[in-house]
């Protein structure tokens, strides 16, 4: 797992990448928004998609929702990145348009439009 620190428009933004999956429920997504928080000083992370289990786009399982409420609680803003072309569940594309007409958890294309979405809010 790699995070990156990154001052962008004077927000503190943690940056997470990396071949493994680190993201595979709850507990895991709330440990590595703390480590953003306490190593980088961020609230604010752009994490790339392919650190995050499958299970989270499958929204009958209940990942997606735990994940989101859980950074909700703990006032974490986050952005994933990555290319959702393959999905084809609409629930999942309402959800990832609902998620983007909000102000705390979005899901963009490229790694820029993610940094650039969270420097704004």
């Amino acid at each position: 797992m790699n995070i990156e620190h990154i001052k962008f428009n004077g927000k503190d933004i943690a940056l997470v990448s990396g071949e493994e999956k680190i993201i595979t429920d709850a507990k895991s997504a709330l440990d590595l928004a703390m480590t953003a928080k306490y190593e980088c000083g961020a609230e604010r992370i752009v994490i790339d998609k392919n650190v995050i289990a499958e299970d989270f786009f499958i929204l009958s399982s209940g990942m997606a929702g735990e994940i989101l409420q859980k950074f909700l609680n703990y006032r974490i803003k986050a952005a994933v990145f990555g290319d959702y072309a393959k999905y084809t569940s609409k629930p999942l594309k309402d959800f990832i348009y609902e998620s983007n007409c909000g102000k705390d958890f979005f899901f963009l294309a490229a790694k820029e439009e993610a940094i650039q979405k969270l420097a704004e809010i």
